[in-house]
């Protein structure tokens, strides 16, 4: 198999997921969009033949075309993806945004930043769904964002909320995926994103001045559990790409 994944900043990337990808003998292609690299023609007649897209987290936001034009041509490969080849998508934080925004949602920022390690409620038909088979309810994840979709696309299937977010997670179709909050932690993630200028604000604005040290002692306090709930949802992401391939 052969994943393609999409990348808004280099710190963010498939984190865990990597090591789950090459225990399984997956290659995978990161795309840099933020430096300028080019999506891959994906339909075409010489096209690489991908069987999962990963859409990773980012600082930007997804109506920041001016700033970064780049997205307007991500949503566009993001619609051919889930609507034209019906193949499947993994979206994270970012990703999940880019999935509601091009899929004809609407993503706005939030009244204030959803930032820590938070709890997020399985809906009834989250707890349905097979991508969280096996993964207790409530989950809890790292948070980290201050926009969030507010209006899911028609047909999205909403699969976890919390008391800040009403779409923690979402399906569209049989194949596409959503997560608002991110599940792709190292032991390494706090600290390289608490270095982002962006985050760092959001980080400061929702916990208080010197809140990296306190987070980045909680992840690590919680790290085997995440590592747990990551490879159970992989797990459960792959069982749905082969068998409804």
């Amino acid at each position: 198999m052969r994943f393609l994944v999409f990348q808004h900043i280099a710190i963010e990337h498939p984190g865990i997921f990597r090591d789950f990808f090459a225990a399984d003998g997956i290659a995978w292609d990161a795309v840099e969009l933020d430096e300028g690299e080019a999506i891959p023609d994906f339909t075409g007649p010489n096209a690489v033949d991908y069987d999962a897209l990963w859409v990773m987290g980012g600082p930007m936001d997804v109506w920041e075309e001016t700033e970064h034009p780049w997205l307007k041509a991500e949503k566009q490969a993001i619609r051919t993806w889930v609507q034209e080849l019906g193949k499947p998508y993994m979206g994270l934080c970012l990703g999940h945004q880019l999935l509601g925004a091009a899929l004809g949602g609407t993503v706005g920022k939030m009244e204030k930043p959803e930032v820590g390690i938070l709890d997020i409620a399985l809906t009834e038909a989250g707890r349905a769904d097979p991508l969280f088979a096996g993964i207790a309810d409530p989950v809890q994840a790292l948070q980290w964002h201050g926009a969030a979709v507010l209006e899911a696309p028609e047909g999205a299937v909403i699969l976890a909320r919390s008391p800040a977010c009403a779409n923690q997670a979402m399906r569209i179709g049989a194949r596409a995926y959503g997560l608002q909050y991110h599940t792709e932690l190292t032991s390494r993630t706090v600290g390289e994103w608490g270095a982002v200028p962006a985050y760092a604000a959001a980080l400061d604005q929702t916990l208080g001045q010197g809140a990296l040290a306190r987070l980045d002692a909680e992840a690590t306090n919680k790290m085997s559990d995440f590592a747990r709930d990551s490879r159970r949802l992989y797990d459960n992401f792959m069982n749905l790409l082969r068998t409804r391939s």
